[in-house]
């Protein structure tokens, strides 16, 4: 049993069962003889808003908690620990959603909305992980919009180390891997080398009539899309490209260190030579889906190699162009436009302090790694698409060389980038819409008719200057002048969470300024939009969010209508999920119409 004291003369009382899965039996509260000003564990900030995560622990509460509305900070707490409840059900076959508002329009097109996120954050031998190491749990919802229903399913992807963390017969859990971003408290820690913990749980994606679910550094696995049974593991860097390269490039200091790495990386870690990102591009008009990965050494060298792929609708490896950057960059997302590859580069170094820390087994190994404040700028990497030689010569542009924007940033997500040409068809400019730490942000990079940077600005899209992640546009626009922006927003009305979670949805319209609003309510979090096209026009379709109102412990599935965003119409539909099969947030998702 645990006290948590309060500033009412009352005390919380948890009381957690001698079970392995360490929940919380019952919350009770009875009158303190002496009361105290609050002192709760700290509200911790949420991984997708940190600049280079770190372990967290996560406080497993039970499904009955609730929490008194004349304290917010107790509420914050506890409101915050409830968005990462493992949920270990699965269904066995679809599960009909109720619909609790409004209902499905008969003109919303039929398809599956694809959601993936960690599922289980804590085992059963008392070792609990930082939600990027939380196994992944892959969760559809197929919509027919001329039945007006829809239908739900929720299952683990199979990974290697799924397998060897979880009893198929019993159901109980063993952490073994720390993961990049966990230390584990009840498992070894010494010696521990199984680090790159491939559990599938970052984004998901349809292509070539395939389903898969990715993460940041390993093979994505391939699930079938109407079970969600896993297939396996699917290698899409062609073999003879993802081979460890043999033998000295220029036989410069760097390259020597990176052979010396190479055995210990990929023997001792299980590293693959080339870490395939999970953020993937698809260019509409082409038709072609877009990946990049970079080389596992890089992560410890002053130095990137980057290399882009394009596959046309049939899987079929159209081009790869690698890139050989000297700088230390991490990046987790990036964009593209009609000529150009573009990386907004969070620059890093390595932290000796915390490499030591990390091989002990005593800080995660994410700790190895930190930003670097050597220059008050961030490099923005322009990179040439479809040319066949770097521009070297007079007069024209080095790729190797940055743009460097005027201020530190540290970049999450982006949501879209474009070209402006001239009447000659020469590239002017280059605009983008990313986020980065709390804010949306539009990055304009004009252009000399050599491509040279002439200056580089940075502001708040918009003005819109509360903290925002996940901007999403209309997909059919990638890599083209989009008008309109989507994110997931905070309306700052919660002094404990002033930040995150999420409880809003702006809508963002470049050409004109202006923003719309939708709010969730109040103890209410939403996470990453999604927007369904169904008409001609930019902003005609709907948007797919999921609500967790952790107040009541329940999940929805929330559809708005993406032109009315701001108006008292904007919500079309809400439909409940089974309690039972209630799940902890999740992290990227994908819209994929019926063909």
């Amino acid at each position: 049993m645990y006290k948590i004291p309060c500033q009412l003369p009352l005390e919380v009382l948890v009381t957690i069962p001698q079970s392995s899965k360490m929940q919380a039996r019952s919350c009770h509260l009875i009158p303190s003889k002496f009361p105290v000003p609050v002192k709760l564990p700290p509200v911790h900030k949420p991984p997708l808003l940190g600049k280079v995560p770190h372990a967290i622990s996560i406080t497993v509460p039970s499904r009955q908690v609730s929490t008194p509305d004349v304290d917010d900070t107790v509420a914050a707490f506890w409101d915050y620990q409830f968005l990462f409840v493992s949920q270990r059900s699965e269904t066995a076959e679809p599960v009909s959603l109720r619909v609790v508002d409004g209902a499905i329009p008969p003109d919303f097109p039929s398809g599956t909305y694809f959601l993936t996120g960690p599922g289980v954050f804590t085992d059963d031998h008392g070792s609990t992980v930082h939600p990027l190491d939380g196994h992944g749990y892959l969760r559809a919802f197929t919509i027919d919009g001329k039945k007006g229903r829809v239908k739900f399913m929720a299952k683990y992807i199979k990974t290697e180390a799924q397998a060897e963390e979880r009893d198929p017969v019993t159901g109980t859990w063993r952490f073994t891997h720390r993961g990049p971003f966990s230390v584990l408290k009840g498992g070894k820690k010494v010696g521990n080398t199984k680090v790159m913990k491939n559990v599938a749980n970052t984004s998901v994606l349809r292509w070539g009539g395939r389903l898969f679910c990715l993460w940041e550094g390993g093979d994505p696995y391939e699930i079938e899309s109407t079970s969600l049974d896993t297939i396996g593991k699917f290698d899409v860097i062609d073999s003879l490209e993802s081979a460890p390269q043999r033998g000295l490039k220029s036989g410069d200091l760097w390259d020597i260190a990176a052979e010396m790495l190479k055995p210990i990386l990929y023997g001792v870690f299980n590293m693959p030579p080339k870490r395939l990102l999970s953020h993937y591009k698809i260019d509409a008009k082409r038709k072609r889906l877009l990946i990049m990965s970079c080389n596992a050494e890089d992560m410890l060298l002053p130095r990137s190699h980057f290399t882009f792929y394009e596959f046309d609708s049939d899987f079929k490896l159209v081009q790869s162009k690698e890139f050989n950057i000297p700088d230390h960059l991490m990046i987790h997302d990036w964009a593209f436009t009609e000529t150009h590859y573009i990386l907004f580069g969070n620059r890093i170094k390595l932290d000796v302090p915390g490499s030591m820390t990390a091989v002990c087994g005593l800080s995660p190994m994410i700790s190895a790694l930190s930003v670097n404040p050597s220059k008050p700028t961030s490099p923005i990497y322009l990179l040439p698409r479809f040319a066949n030689e770097a521009k070297t010569n007079a007069g024209e542009r080095d790729w190797r060389v940055p743009v460097e924007a005027p201020l530190q940033m540290w970049v999450l997500h982006v949501g879209n980038a474009f070209e402006r040409r001239d009447e000659k068809g020469n590239v002017k400019a280059i605009q983008g819409s990313l986020s980065i730490k709390f804010g949306i942000m539009q990055v304009s990079i004009n252009l000399d008719t050599n491509e040279n940077c002439q200056n580089c600005t940075v502001n708040p899209l918009n003005d819109w200057d509360k903290a925002s992640d996940f901007p999403i546009i209309n997909q059919e626009y990638s890599g083209s002048k989009n008008k309109y922006v989507y994110a997931a927003t905070t309306s700052g009305s919660r002094r404990a969470l002033p930040h995150f979670p999420f409880d809003m949805v702006v809508k963002l319209n470049t050409a004109d300024g202006s923003t719309q609003t939708w709010s969730v309510g109040c103890r209410r979090f939403i996470g990453e939009p999604i927007f369904v096209p169904k008409g001609a026009e930019e902003d005609d379709g709907y948007l797919l969010i999921v609500e967790y109102a952790v107040s009541t412990q329940r999940c929805y599935l929330v559809v708005l209508n993406s032109k009315q965003i701001g108006e008292s119409n904007a919500l079309v539909a809400r439909l409940e999920v089974p309690r039972d099969l209630n799940f902890p947030l999740g992290f990227h998702g994908f819209w994929a119409p019926t063909l």
